[in-house]
């Protein structure tokens, strides 16, 4: 994306504690990462590309769905959404004492039917990356690849293999909302220009030379 250094940038900028204190120096303030801070710093480049995504299509067309080419039976863009929150709760769950039923996951791989409105939808997702920060903030290099002991999949039976899944499964999801923000007219925010990109873009004005 192109936004993507600024974004991580910004992202680094919030989460690190303050280069200077009163009579200190950088060195001596700035806290050295963990593996859950790296883990969560990555997390939150996902959430905002996916939350941006979800909070820029209009809820009249939250019911939107491909139909020109080979979609049949695909998701809607509300379907999306609440797929990812979905997914979140199933990985990130279990490990903050979320029951999962593996038997309906297939059944309920859409969200919840009851939520309907863009508000509800986009407050299910908001909710389901709070849970998988807080998830992801108890790992440590001690826990990170010790067996779970009843893993939902066999390839969730880690925190580590978790916090992976978790990051890029949002992401599959975001590239089919940003085809759909754009059948739609709506350029995504994670790729539109930002105020300086649209400057620098601008034909600067000839100079005149003096005679």
């Amino acid at each position: 994306m192109k936004n993507l250094a600024v974004l991580f940038a910004l992202l680094v900028a919030t989460t690190a504690p303050a280069a200077h204190a009163q009579g200190g120096s950088t060195a001596a303030q700035q806290q050295p990462p963990t593996l859950a801070s790296v883990l969560n710093i990555q997390y939150g480049l996902v959430e905002q590309q996916v939350m941006s995504a979800a909070e820029a299509m209009p809820e009249e067309k939250y019911s939107f769905a491909p139909t020109n080419g080979e979609f049949k039976g695909v998701r809607t863009f509300a379907e999306q959404v609440k797929h990812i929150g979905f997914a979140n709760h199933l990985f990130f769950g279990p490990l903050m004492g979320e029951a999962i039923d593996a038997k309906s996951i297939e059944e309920n791989a859409n969200g919840p039917a009851a939520l309907k409105t863009k508000a509800e939808i986009v407050q299910y997702l908001k909710d389901s990356f709070a849970l998988g920060h807080r998830a992801i903030s108890e790992i440590t290099p001690e826990n990170a690849v010790i067996p779970l002991p009843k893993p939902v999949f066999p390839f969730l039976s880690t925190r580590l293999a978790i916090a992976s899944i978790g990051a890029w499964h949002p992401m599959d999801h975001y590239g089919q909302t940003v085809e759909y923000l754009r059948m739609n007219g709506i350029v995504p925010p994670a790729s539109r220009p930002r105020p300086q990109q649209q400057q620098s873009a601008q034909p600067k004005p000839q100079q005149m030379k003096e005679e």
